[in-house]
């Protein structure tokens, strides 16, 4: 993981499963309202263990998604910006879709 251009804490929340593609979705439309820029992205296999990284910027910050087989989607970067993103994920996963 690189530098995540903030002095703020560093802080890794799991959102959820790794496979959970409604989790991804929002996450995904998350990150485009957010004007997130993809930096790097990786993607690897160990053993039984595969991992998938995305290094975003967002305004003047960095942050890393990571899904990783055994232990889920997590967001690694300055703790205000994972704990906005975390949020912003987890409201648009309880609002209600449309029939």
């Amino acid at each position: 993981m690189s530098d995540h251009g903030s002095s703020s804490t560093l802080l890794t929340i799991v959102l959820g499963d790794e496979h959970d593609q409604g989790l991804r979705e929002a996450l995904r439309a998350v990150l485009i309202e957010s004007g997130a820029g993809v930096l790097e992205r990786t993607w690897g296999v160990g053993g039984s263990q595969e991992i998938e990284s995305l290094e975003v910027s967002i305004g003047n910050d960095r942050m890393t998604i990571e899904a990783e087989t055994f232990i889920g989607l997590s967001l690694i970067g300055p703790r205000p910006l994972v704990e906005h993103i975390a949020e912003l994920v987890g409201r648009k996963r309880r609002r209600p879709t449309s029939p």
